[in-house]
């Protein structure tokens, strides 16, 4: 596949990417909103902050798994090689939320450990159980969207995105009407839009696998081995499972600082604006790992897009976070109640920096992905949540910060601890 990489051509390639990253951030708001309206919010908001970070915990074994497709798979041996080791993936994943779900196994980690009030324990458990398709279903579809940006079919994700995206919403809004729990609505619709883009992932890459099966491997060329899949894909899975313990440990620690079940609620409502513009930085990974060239040849040009990206997200955040459009997003699109609206704005501001920092996060690990050198990506990861481990409890327990403002402050700073040491790494790539 040759490609383009002019600034227009590389945002042709990518915008689609980005699309689907954007509808994927909209989720949350949405049953936020969705959740907020229904009896009981305070309670629901934070079984939902608690169930969905667990099940995003539960998925990171196969979070980079279109990295990988889009890194690995050139032919037909690669893809079936790959797939399989995609399956036995979803498999563990699935069976680790399972055990997650025994009553004991729950109790120690959620109550015990995390330290929820029952009732908001009593509502995770139900919205966990609603979330058991998640895993399988977010893996399966991850390695064919790999192929598909591989094959240069990057608008084929976001049609696939696009459908979930209403499946949710229409059965979200179907759900309301029942008068079950808010939680249990919006675990529902998010297990229903998955499933759905699953199968739109599965109908949509038949082409590129045809052509795959079609493609034959020049006598120099390597076979990928299963040992190989798994040296590779090892460092990216922990960095998934390091990364993802953000949420949780961030929860375990809200809920022992100042103003805990505010904190709880607000905070999956803050993150997801946030994410929303941080978004912009994750959909440039797979975009950059594709187009940078296997021996990084066009870096540079990948670079100058990256800081045109970072600045443009972050920008536009600081011009909600700092203008009354803050209150309208939390009050009005939100609709959180006043007393949380004023608690939304600080934790906010002090998250303009997370966009440019995820730009530069993805620009350095895809460098380090097309590199075969892994390693260090998992190294950062590490670095990052060492450092938000360090930081909320200074700010929450040794100056009384509410939970959710020293939370975002602590991933703004461990993230600034990760990107620097991958900034690091990947100049040495280059010299």
């Amino acid at each position: 596949m040759t490609l383009d990489r002019s600034p227009r051509a590389i945002f042709v390639f990518w915008f689609p990417l980005a699309l689907q990253w954007i509808m994927m951030a909209l989720e949350v708001p949405f049953l936020a909103a969705v959740v907020s309206r229904l009896a009981d919010p305070a309670y629901n908001l934070a079984a939902f902050g608690v169930a969905y970070a667990f099940a995003i915990l539960v998925e990171s074994p196969v979070i980079m798994l279109m990295s990988a497709s889009t890194a690995l798979v050139s032919d037909a041996d690669s893809y079936r090689r790959l797939q399989r080791f995609a399956w036995m993936l979803n498999l563990g994943a699935t069976s680790l939320l399972l055990f997650v779900l025994v009553p004991p196994v729950y109790d120690v980690l959620m109550r015990a450990g995390v330290g929820l009030p029952d009732p908001v324990a009593e509502r995770a458990y139900g919205a966990l159980w609603l979330l058991l398709p998640w895993p399988a279903a977010i893996g399966y579809r991850r390695f064919l969207h790999g192929v598909l940006i591989r094959s240069g079919r990057t608008r084929l994700v976001a049609y696939g995105t696009g459908t979930r995206l209403i499946t949710m919403g229409a059965t979200a809004t179907l759900l309301s009407t029942t008068g079950i729990p808010g939680v249990w609505v919006a675990a529902a619709s998010l297990s229903a839009g998955v499933v759905v883009e699953a199968l739109m992932a599965m109908t949509m890459a038949r082409g590129a696998v045809q052509e795959l099966k079609q493609h034959v491997p020049s006598a120099s060329s390597v076979p990928l081995r299963y040992g190989g899949i798994a040296r590779f894909y090892y460092p990216l899975a922990l960095t998934s499972f390091i990364g993802l313990t953000t949420k949780p440990l961030l929860t375990f620690f809200m809920g022992r600082a100042p103003e805990p079940v505010e904190s709880l609620a607000l905070f999956p409502v803050v993150v997801a604006l946030v994410f929303l513009f941080g978004s912009l930085g994750l959909s440039f990974q797979e975009a950059a790992i594709a187009l940078v060239g296997r021996n990084l040849e066009y870096a540079r040009e990948l670079g100058r897009f990256a800081t045109g990206l970072a600045l443009t997200a972050s920008g536009v955040l600081a011009a909600i976070a700092f203008t009354p459009l803050a209150g309208a997003w939390y009050g009005t699109v939100s609709g959180l109640p006043p007393q949380l609206v004023a608690l939304a704005v600080t934790p906010t501001r002090i998250a303009v920096l997370m966009p440019l920092l995820s730009v530069a996060l993805a620009m350095q690990r895809a460098l380090l992905v097309q590199a075969r050198n892994t390693r260090p990506i998992t190294l950062a990861t590490a670095l990052e949540v060492g450092g938000m481990a360090l930081i909320f409890p200074a700010l929450a327990w040794g100056f009384d910060v509410i939970g959710v403002t020293a939370a975002l402050a602590a991933q703004v700073g461990g993230r600034a601890l990760g990107v620097s040491f991958l900034l690091w790494q990947a100049r040495a790539l280059r010299a």
